[in-house]
């Protein structure tokens, strides 16, 4: 057997690097950061407790991480709504799919995580503060408009609007793993006239 390539071990480093992240983020949405330890990450990657800190020096470290690429993929996602195809209506179809998807909930979980756990590191109150709830309110209220002018959402006020159609998400995502979600159609029933 030849010894591994310069290249072959940077992409096994890589690699591991992201299954401890992808870990992270399950244990994380799910515990918050009072209720995680490193050797839980470890265990969900299904990798030695030492090599997660040979990524990560500390927990705080990596949840700070991780909280700031969640938020920036968010606010991009959300941003991106309005570049997209099609009616407001279908606009905000999209993004209560991928919010509910399975496969993006713990993103979500982990920023609701960061916003009502105790205990979060500093460094990520402060990356908060940049993106509070009214900063993704103020990003998607526009659609929303649209989608009112053109008789598809509910009249009233938009920031409330936007509001409850976040908290009713928020809800169902805290809710978690053994309660059933919703299809996007009920959420969406909520906003939408008859």
């Amino acid at each position: 057997m030849s010894p591994l390539s310069g290249e072959q071990l940077h992409q096994i480093r890589d690699e591991r690097r992201e299954q401890i992240i992808q870990a992270a983020v399950k244990v994380f949405s799910r515990r918050g950061i009072i209720g995680t330890k490193m050797s839980m990450i470890a265990a969900e990657a299904g990798v030695s407790h030492g090599l997660v800190y040979h990524y990560f020096k500390t927990k705080n470290e990596l949840f700070t991480m991780l909280i700031q690429e969640a938020v920036q993929t968010s606010i991009s996602s959300i941003e991106g709504l309005s570049q997209l195809p099609g009616s407001s209506l279908e606009k905000i179809q999209l993004l209560t799919k991928h919010i509910l998807d399975k496969e993006n909930t713990p993103y979500f979980m982990l920023i609701y995580q960061a916003n009502h756990s105790d205990g979060v590191p500093e460094e990520t109150k402060q990356l908060l503060l940049q993106y509070p709830l009214q900063a993704y309110i103020d990003r998607i209220i526009p659609i929303f408009r649209d989608g009112q002018q053109a008789g598809d959402i509910v009249e009233g006020d938009l920031e409330e609007l936007v509001g409850n159609y976040f908290t009713i998400l928020s809800g169902i995502m805290v809710l978690g793993e053994g309660y059933r979600i919703p299809e996007h159609d009920f959420v969406m029933r909520t906003i939408t006239k008859a």
